[in-house]
């Protein structure tokens, strides 16, 4: 017999269903992905970078059901080459960074309109264009799960390898380049890490919404957290927990309007602002941030 407790948070049939399992897999893993490259992309003030390369993640989604292509390469094509075109830009200021990434998002954006009219007008497919830009995770085929959960894997191992030169170059760019950092090498490395999470968020809860698992988890971290180790496992746990509780409650939205079922995305993004709204009430800012003029983890980061 289902405790009691079961019973009164899961519907019935929710963890015998395929549809949940590859949800709960696919989804758990580009949460804890996305928060994990999250905390390094807010520390380094990229949360808009972040924005635009899910938003142009979107236009490979889109030329993906245009040819047939499995929805994560499509959307790790563009999201890295989108990566490639904002960082190898030279700029000397933060304001001509900003330029260059409006102008490669407006670009993205641009071709995503391109590909989702072809998707409506020569194949039909008048989904694409929710599936895309909302995700539609329980419709993710369980053959996805073994790409993903690669993807997912080289994104946190190249994570661990940049963790160290990258923190410092979060903190202070100056300082690494005179500790022999290779600053701009390091930067590109995670711009491409970045692409790779926001594919895998984008292929779950949607490109215009995996800002919200990228930055959210990260954002609330950081005001919890004052070591940048502590960061990161605030961000996963709250990542994988949004998620989570996001597909529990849209499988049991079904019982609430039979037949029509809450998106996933809308749980997920509504839980992390949820939270990080409750928190920025209660809760004072932590001292790891864009711009921060001390070195948090001084042990970790000798050496860099």
């Amino acid at each position: 017999m289902k405790p009691l407790f079961a019973a009164l948070f899961f519907a019935p049939g929710f963890f015998a269903s395929e549809p949940v399992r590859t949800a709960l897999v696919i989804g758990g893993g580009a949460a804890l992905v996305s928060a994990v490259v999250g905390v390094f992309a807010v520390m380094r003030g990229q949360s808009f970078a972040g924005h635009a390369l899910a938003d142009v993640s979107s236009a490979g989604g889109a030329a993906s059901f245009l040819v047939g292509l499995n929805p994560l390469l499509g959307f790790g094509i563009m999201a890295v080459a989108a990566a490639f075109g904002m960082e190898l830009v030279r700029v000397r200021r933060a304001r001509e960074r900003d330029l260059v990434t409006g102008v490669v998002l407006g670009a993205g954006l641009g071709l995503t309109a391109l590909f989702l009219y072809f998707d409506v007008t020569s194949m039909s497919t008048t989904g694409a264009a929710i599936t895309v830009l909302f995700g539609s995770m329980f419709a993710i085929p369980a053959s996805i799960v073994p790409p993903a959960l690669a993807v997912g894997a080289v994104a946190l191992i190249a994570s661990a390898a940049l963790y160290r030169p990258l923190l410092l170059c979060a903190v202070d760019p100056e300082l690494a380049a005179l500790r022999g950092v290779r600053v701009r090498a390091v930067g590109l490395a995670h711009m491409v890490v970045l692409a790779l999470a926001v594919a895998l968020s984008a292929m779950t809860v949607g490109a215009i919404l995996s800002t919200a698992l990228l930055i959210g988890p990260a954002a609330i971290a950081l005001r919890l957290a004052r070591r940048p180790g502590a960061a990161l496992a605030w961000a996963a746990a709250i990542g994988v927990g949004a998620t989570w509780g996001g597909i529990l409650l849209a499988y049991d939205s079904y019982a609430w309007t039979p037949g029509h079922g809450w998106p996933v995305s809308f749980f997920v993004t509504t839980l992390i602002f949820a939270g990080y709204a409750a928190l920025s009430l209660i809760a004072p800012a932590g001292r790891l941030g864009p711009g921060a003029s001390v070195l948090p983890d001084d042990a970790e980061t000798d050496g860099a």
